[in-house]
């Protein structure tokens, strides 16, 4: 998908000069004016902007106004992804997960997928349920695949809801109800508790 979520990132903005500077960004990305996007954001993120961060690296993984490079985009979501992005992180442990930019490694991108997870992210709580549906960096697990497809499929990732469904098939009746139950815990413990 050829989509930043601005959205995000403007909330961790400081009023001021930056925010502005960093909204005619989104102005001009929006308008499909790539370069003066960049122009806009680059120092942000070099001044240590996480959402300027994030932006840049979307930019350089799709190659909208640059020359499209995964170590670069790699990059810049990593400094995103220390400061807290969830996006940032989610997006990072895709470049782990399938080895663009970095060297792939399963156990960092469930790493960066579970953080970005326990922020609420739905996108990164489906692809931690691919995970553990398929036993990739992880051990293989029914029980903790069902939940966060479930906790996904709750923050509005249809798909999810899907996978949740299939994983159900093969699964006990038990099982369905302690990964439900599961689900509940992590998301009303605001996901300190998550099954693991």
């Amino acid at each position: 998908m050829r989509k930043i979520l601005m959205v995000v990132a403007v909330v961790l903005l400081p009023m001021g000069a930056f925010a502005q500077d960093f909204n005619k960004g989104g102005i001009a990305y929006q308008a499909g004016d790539y370069a003066a996007a960049l122009k806009e954001w680059k120092p942000l993120a070099e001044q240590g902007n996480a959402g300027a961060q994030y932006n840049l690296g979307a930019m350089y993984e799709h190659g909208e106004g640059v020359i499209q490079d995964y170590a670069e985009a790699a990059k810049w979501y990593r400094f995103s992804a220390e400061q807290g992005d969830a996006y940032a992180q989610a997006h990072l442990g895709i470049m782990y997960d399938g080895g663009r930019g970095v060297i792939q490694d399963y156990a960092e991108a469930v790493r960066l997928y579970r953080l970005a997870s326990e922020q609420g992210y739905a996108r990164a709580q489906t692809n931690l349920g691919l995970m553990y549906e398929y036993g990739i960096g992880v051990l293989q697990n029914n029980t903790l695949s069902h939940m966060w497809f479930n906790i996904a499929s709750a923050n509005g990732n249809d798909k999810a809801d899907e996978w949740r469904d299939e994983r159900a098939g093969l699964m006990s009746q038990v099982d369905i109800s302690k990964a439900q139950g599961m689900a509940r815990e992590c998301m009303s413990s605001n996901y300190t508790k998550c099954g693991y």
